[in-house]
């Protein structure tokens, strides 16, 4: 575990996708804080498979603090295209918060990069977790970590968030998505 490091316990509600993940987050309060701030948005998502980024660009003038995201769904493609650890991922799964953490840091960085932005000036979100209806690498339908990497000042600020999740599949998905998206509300002060 890095000295950064945060791990808070989190329990959020069954929510269910049919009723709008944009009903239950202020989405558009959360673009116009990092617009405020000059930051930018990029996010990794797994088990929420794009969901996250759907709903972030149905907001209208989204591309003025949004650059996108790496939707990695194998263990893989998060070591290749996000620079989590492979020995991490042998040793523990992908079902955990330091997978998360560097999923974050990851897509900051890359995104960063790609565009040519400080990294300080970009914001990670990621999403790891177990949807169902199986269990994963030992872990429980419904375990999900989301991960916020960002900087206060030019101190790394990685938070990482458990959350335990009840319902079918895709409630699960929803309700991941949902929560990623409240978690970056509060971390931005929306």
């Amino acid at each position: 575990t890095q000295p950064w490091f945060r791990h808070c316990l989190q329990v959020w509600p069954t929510w269910s996708p049919r009723l709008g993940i944009a009903v239950q987050t202020d989405v558009p309060g959360i673009l116009a804080e990092l617009r405020r701030r000059g930051d930018r948005l990029a996010v990794a998502e797994s088990l929420t498979g794009g969901l996250i980024s759907a709903v972030i660009v149905a907001v209208p003038g989204a591309s003025q603090s949004y650059l996108g995201a790496e939707v990695v769904y194998q263990p893989e493609l998060k070591h290749e295209f996000l620079g989590v650890s492979a020995e991490l991922i042998k040793q523990k799964g992908v079902i955990n918060a330091e997978v998360a953490a560097q999923m974050a840091i990851g897509v900051r960085e890359k995104f960063a990069k790609a565009c040519d932005i400080h990294h300080e000036r970009v914001i990670g979100l990621a999403t790891t977790g177990v949807a169902g209806p199986d269990t994963q690498d030992g872990q429980p339908v419904g375990l999900v970590f989301v991960a916020i990497a960002g900087f206060i000042g030019d101190i790394d600020d990685v938070r990482v968030y458990e959350l335990y999740l009840e319902g079918d599949r895709n409630d699960i998905r929803g309700a991941a998505a949902a929560g990623a998206l409240q978690h970056l509300a509060e971390y931005l002060a929306v």
